[in-house]
């Protein structure tokens, strides 16, 4: 039997903050899937994991538009149109009816790739995303019948630029929805009761987050992520003021890049941390793994964006309870699947500054119960965010899929 050869179609690869695709796909390729990458984007992120030179995958880069190759688009469309006349046409009227430029762009990259997918004999599709990415997949298998699936993460799915129309065809239309938390599951199943929607947590490896915490004095806070609302390092500032006022000694490290990068320096500024807390800037995981362990705790004070945007569950609470860094974070979609107050972590209400600055203070003023949190963490982490373990169930799905 040929080995599973799956089409990973993204909006942007590498990019620097979706390790967890990057995971998934060297897992993939290790359980003996043949992966073919298709990005819609060339990365514009200047820096990248060291983890992306092990990856076997062929990547394939759409061109952005019909302008910057249009014997190439001319070509494919031919080819496609000549496959099933009929079927082009009654897809590509329903798409010009739409009147959307956006889905014109989406069709004819779909177009684009159809013949390389059809000549790499790759039997399914799966994108990441239920926005670009899996627009093309679905113009994808309106043009060829080829099976998709998709991985809904958070924004692309409660962002308040989403159609709900729009979302609920992705739904009926792909073979299979993954989404990484149960929160999120149950909202598309409001959205679209009728596809088959599955949640499978994005998994670390085990080995390499092995529990070594060893915090260094003075305290280490660390937060890493995008600098954008949704993650509301703003709030972990002003805790950290507060923080400070109290006399506990501490510095709070804030990785990341961003569009607030400038406001999150002013405010650092006018409220006279800088020699507490610093922006350290976005770092590659290797430099996390090193980094993580001297921290007492890491901070992930997530809230709801007023667009709409929020997080999914996010990848670094799962790095740090790996590797036996107590953690904070708010109730925001999935997390508190992840982090149970008092259990695993510490869970406080979102746009709270004063009750994050308490919880840091409580944190770092009990050594015993934080230890004790953390190892409660790891063990959640065992239990359920398994990287083999999870994709070994996602590779079983499309197996499936293509054998049907």
């Amino acid at each position: 039997m040929a080995p599973l050869a799956v089409a990973y179609i993204l909006k942007m690869y590498p990019r620097f903050s979706e390790t967890f695709i990057l995971n998934e796909v060297l897992e993939l390729e290790r359980q003996g899937v043949t992966v073919h990458i298709f990005s819609l984007k060339r990365p514009d992120d200047g820096r990248f994991h060291a983890d992306v030179s092990r990856v076997r995958a062929e990547v394939t880069y759409v061109p952005e538009s019909v302008l910057l190759a249009p014997d190439r688009f001319w070509r494919a469309q031919r080819e496609v149109f000549a496959w099933d006349p009929g079927r082009y046409v009654r897809v590509l009227a329903r798409v010009l009816a739409r009147g959307s430029a956006h889905a014109l762009k989406r069709f004819l990259q779909a177009s684009y790739l159809a013949p390389r997918i059809r000549r790499g004999r790759i039997g399914h599709a799966h994108a990441h995303f239920a926005s670009s990415a899996t627009s093309v997949a679905y113009y994808l298998h309106e043009l060829t019948g080829l099976s998709f699936s998709f991985t809904a993460h958070a924004k692309d799915i409660y962002s308040d630029t989403v159609d709900p129309k729009r979302l609920a065809l992705k739904l009926r239309t792909a073979r299979l929805a993954v989404t990484v938390s149960d929160y999120n599951a149950a909202y598309l199943r409001r959205i679209d009761g009728t596809g088959r929607i599955v949640r499978i947590y994005n998994g670390i490896d085990l080995e390499r987050f092995a529990f070594n915490a060893s915090p260094e004095t003075p305290a280490l806070v660390l937060a890493v992520g995008r600098l954008v609302e949704k993650k509301g390092v703003t709030d972990l500032v002003r805790a950290c003021a507060a923080l400070r006022d109290t006399g506990v000694p501490f510095r709070c490290a804030i990785v990341g890049k961003g569009p607030m990068e400038g406001a999150l320096r002013a405010l650092i500024h006018d409220l006279g941390l800088e020699g507490w807390v610093s922006l350290a800037g976005p770092m590659p995981r290797e430099a996390l793994l090193d980094l993580y362990p001297r921290a007492s705790v890491v901070v992930v004070p997530c809230v709801v964006a007023d667009d709409g945007n929020r997080d999914g569950l996010p990848t670094v609470l799962i790095e740090a309870m790996a590797l036996g860094v107590p953690v904070i974070s708010t109730a925001v979609t999935g997390i508190p699947e992840l982090v149970e107050d008092g259990l695993t972590g510490r869970i406080v209400p979102e746009r709270d500054p004063e009750t994050l600055a308490r919880a840091i203070q409580a944190v770092l003023d009990d050594p015993d119960r934080a230890r004790a949190l953390a190892k409660a963490a790891r063990a959640r982490i065992e239990a359920d965010f398994d990287l083999r373990v999870n994709v070994a169930q996602l590779r079983t799905l499309f197996e499936e899929l293509t054998a049907s």
